[in-house]
């Protein structure tokens, strides 16, 4: 838009000629001297336009610029909502980290169908559902015993099988940093490193039910509802000290003997005084 030439009147300084102007200030010719002021913000309110024409279009001009500038206002607004957000949850992390006591039941345990299958181990991670009642029904489910202690159990049972037939397929450890309370989306990513895929033959031979029992019901092997539980450390540590003598590759055995060690470890469980599996299919 040039506006070089055009008249202009100033509440204060009168009637005068533009004689300069981009798109962020603009300079007034008065009669007496010359001004400089701020574009086109100074036509809101102080300076007019004589000619009706370019006085349409420097409001349509003022229009679009207010809209941006409430734009730029609204994503400040959000981005520091944002960030106090971000700044919160730090804060009830750090908490978490540094007065988290180990819960003797922070494993858990998934039944995949197919599809779950093919994108927990692709993607390496799984959703742990939406709540089914209650006021955060519809919103994903906290995992709120998991805890960077904790390892999740992938298992499946074939259709024509039986629940005693249920497989291992795989185990993966948390991500390094989570913490299932804070948990926003329900799913739960692997860490960076402990991950291990089973082959079919060593799934095979790795049946969820030889460590896993329902102590009310000791021989009972049912999995009832849900896609998912929580299980005891112990056994999850049995599960893996049992995969690392599976494996016959030898860098896929260094990694599950490392993936034992650490859980170990980070969990307080020593190596050499784990007891040996006791669940429901060893109790028949």
């Amino acid at each position: 838009m040039n506006l070089i030439n055009k008249k202009v009147t100033h509440k204060l300084f009168g009637m005068g000629s533009v004689v300069k102007h981009n798109d962020s200030s603009i300079e007034i010719h008065f009669e007496t001297e010359k001004k400089k002021f701020v574009f086109p913000d100074v036509f809101e309110k102080h300076l007019k336009l004589h000619d009706k024409g370019d006085a349409s279009s420097l409001e349509k001009i003022i229009e679009k610029r207010e809209l941006e500038r409430r734009e730029e206002e609204w994503q400040r607004e959000e981005e520091l909502k944002l960030l106090r957000k971000n700044q919160d949850l730090r804060q009830q992390h750090e908490k978490l980290m540094k007065n988290h006591k180990l819960h003797p039941e922070s494993q858990m345990v998934f039944w995949c169908d197919e599809e779950e299958q093919s994108t927990a181990f692709s993607e390496w991670k799984v959703f742990s559902g939406v709540a089914k009642s209650g006021v955060n029904k519809g919103k994903p489910n906290k995992p709120i015993r998991l805890f960077e202690n904790s390892a999740v159990l992938l298992t499946a049972v074939d259709p024509n099988s039986s629940e005693k037939e249920r497989r291992i397929l795989g185990v993966y450890m948390v991500k390094e940093d989570f913490i299932g309370k804070l948990s926003q989306d329900g799913n739960i990513p692997a860490h960076s490193k402990f991950r291990l895929k089973l082959t079919e033959e060593e799934a095979n031979k790795m049946l969820f039910w030889n460590y896993y029992v329902n102590e009310k019901f000791t021989h009972k092997m049912t999995w009832n509802t849900g896609k998912h539980r929580y299980f005891n450390n112990l056994w999850m540590a049995q599960i893996l000290r049992d995969i690392v003598s599976l494996k016959t590759d030898p860098q896929e055995q260094e990694l599950a003997q490392q993936f034992f060690d650490y859980f170990c470890k980070i969990n307080k469980i020593s190596a050499q005084e784990l007891p040996n599996p006791n669940g429901a299919l060893k109790r028949i």
